[in-house]
């Protein structure tokens, strides 16, 4: 995220009443609700971690253990467990 300086875009009126609240201060503005994009919107993130964590579901139905599997993915062995019980709870509401 790069800064804007505020007198470039905002009317000078609304300029003057943002600066007797924060004048001389760093402002966030957020982005109306309908704006608001899900995690992974801009990237293929979401699918990787989709496609990831049931390459670890797999693998782990095949025998390769927790601690195999944390050591090739980078990850804790915690968030093995995480990931297959939440495949597991995925495999079972597809098969019902």
């Amino acid at each position: 995220m790069s800064y804007v300086k505020a007198d470039c875009i905002l009317p000078r009126e609304i300029l003057e009443l943002v600066q007797e609240y924060a004048d001389g201060q760093y402002l966030y503005i957020p982005k109306k609700a309908s704006n608001h994009k899900v995690w992974g919107a801009n990237t293929n993130s979401k699918n990787e971690v989709k496609q990831r964590n049931f390459n670890i579901y797999r693998k782990s139905l095949y025998g390769t253990n927790i601690s195999s599997l944390a050591k090739e993915y980078y990850l804790s062995e915690k968030s093995i467990q995480r990931i297959l019980l939440q495949q597991k709870r995925i495999q079972v509401d597809i098969i019902e």
